[in-house]
């Protein structure tokens, strides 16, 4: 696992692991339970890949709204004067007619061969007001870039308006392999084969694996537990290290 490290000019909030905040962004407290409305936490891919990553807050007092005016983007907040520290004010600016940037006043550090890749938060996905600011990706390769960050909005669409709140989450970082290097090929026939077989048996044996998880929402959409057993079912099969006395329990 790459060691992430980090430094903050001005007073701001560091960045930390992303939080699964219910009730909250990721939804209401309701169990998977028949007549429930199903919320964004009952998916185990989705919380999943909302933790893989670490989150920002807004660290402001004054909230800023953003919204489209006549083609252009338009940023409203009573900034006041800067505080002590802050190298950019106001931190928020127009970047062209349909984005505008925020200075971070952050760097992330990573170990050779990772990289840094700013990414809307999870609660973009999730957010029925539409009113998260949306993050634009970047990869950035910090093991050479000792820079401050800055990142890019994209500006909401007409009649929409995005909100910055103080201390609410407003964007996302992940650290991945900083080349993709992925080779892409078509299956070989016996490894189809053996998916396809495991797939039918997976289908074939659906009701056991569910069994005493199946529920109907408020919206009469059907969902069961196969994956979440699946995904207990496999980290209980990890090989332990015996090289790593944490891990097993030592």
């Amino acid at each position: 696992m790459p060691k992430v490290t980090y430094r903050m000019h001005g007073d701001r909030p560091s960045p930390r692991p992303v939080r699964i905040t219910v009730p909250g962004w990721a939804g209401d407290k309701q169990p998977r339970a028949d007549g429930n409305h199903e919320q964004p936490w009952h998916c185990l891919p989705f919380s999943e890949s909302a933790r893989y990553g670490l989150e920002l807050v807004y660290p402001f007092d004054a909230e800023l709204r953003v919204t489209t005016v006549d083609g252009h983007v338009h940023l409203d907040a009573d900034w006041g004067p800067p505080p002590p520290g802050e190298p950019a004010w106001p931190p928020f600016r127009p970047f062209g007619a349909d984005y505008y940037s925020y200075q971070l006043s952050l760097d992330i550090a990573v170990p050779p061969g990772f990289a840094v890749r700013t990414e809307p938060h999870p609660r973009y996905f999730t957010d029925p007001t539409h009113s998260t600011p949306l993050a634009v990706p970047a990869l950035i390769r910090s093991e050479w870039w000792p820079m401050v960050f800055f990142a890019i909005f994209r500006s909401p669409p007409p009649g929409v308006t995005h909100v910055f709140r103080k201390d609410e989450p407003m964007m996302a970082f992940v650290v991945i392999p900083e080349d993709p290097e992925i080779e892409l090929a078509p299956m070989s026939d016996e490894d189809a084969a053996q998916r396809e077989l495991r797939a039918r048996r997976l289908a074939v044996s659906r009701d056991d694996l569910a069994a005493g998880t199946r529920w109907i929402s408020d919206t009469r959409t059907v969902f069961d537990g196969t994956y979440r057993n699946l995904y207990r079912a496999a980290r209980a099969r990890k090989p332990v290290d015996d090289d790593n006395p944490a891990l097993n329990g030592a």
